[in-house]
């Protein structure tokens, strides 16, 4: 799967390296860590339970998958459903760029890079199974680690809504992996809602 080790090494070597980067910290597990960089290695774990054997492709557009978000933050776009669909697409274009920029010093060719690129920009999404495996992975590291949050914040209608969305993106096996998460009481009984 992997055919240089170094490389694939230095590669995520160089995505962590930049994530750390994030001003915005997370608590985990007692620590603060850099969010993105949290992130990254959520969606790695993830990868590797659920896919275990993705290619390398695939295992660099998952840790990558949030490169250096905080850098277009959604504060700069208009607080409407157009502004954060015009910049959920600028930040594909930014993190596939970014990889490229990293993938190409650690000495990838032009095809694994386009790969890549192709799959953080959620390209053919229905009709490529790796780029359907990488949205079960992102729906799942939101269910697993965000979730939570993100319904303590806002009304049941609005999560469940969300949470069919979530659902419709998955693959039944990322859904089969959804259903064996751990949720707090509320969120178990608005995914339940939002299921029946």
């Amino acid at each position: 799967m992997i055919q240089d080790s170094n490389r694939f090494e230095t590669i995520i070597h160089l995505i962590d390296e930049a994530n750390k980067a994030d001003p915005n910290q997370e608590k985990w597990q007692d620590s603060l860590h850099p969010k993105e960089w949290l992130y990254s290695q959520r969606m790695t774990a993830w990868l590797q339970h659920i896919y275990p054997t993705a290619s390398e492709e695939l295992q660099l557009a998952a840790h990558a998958q949030h490169i250096c978000r905080w850098v277009i933050p959604r504060s700069a776009y208009p607080m409407d459903k157009v502004g954060y669909h015009k910049w959920r697409k600028d930040l594909q274009v930014f993190h596939a760029d970014k990889a490229a920029d990293l993938m190409e010093q650690a000495g990838y060719d032009t095809e694994r890079i386009q790969k890549v690129q192709a799959l953080l920009q959620k390209k053919d999404l229905r009709k490529d199974p790796v780029c359907q495996q990488l949205e079960d992975v992102i729906c799942l590291v939101f269910l697993d680690h965000y979730f939570d949050a993100f319904a303590e914040k806002h009304a049941d209608d609005k999560v469940i809504d969300i949470l069919q969305k979530t659902w419709r993106k998955m693959t039944a096996t990322g859904q089969a992996e959804a259903l064996k998460i751990k949720f707090p009481a509320r969120a178990e009984s608005l995914l339940q809602q939002a299921l029946s």
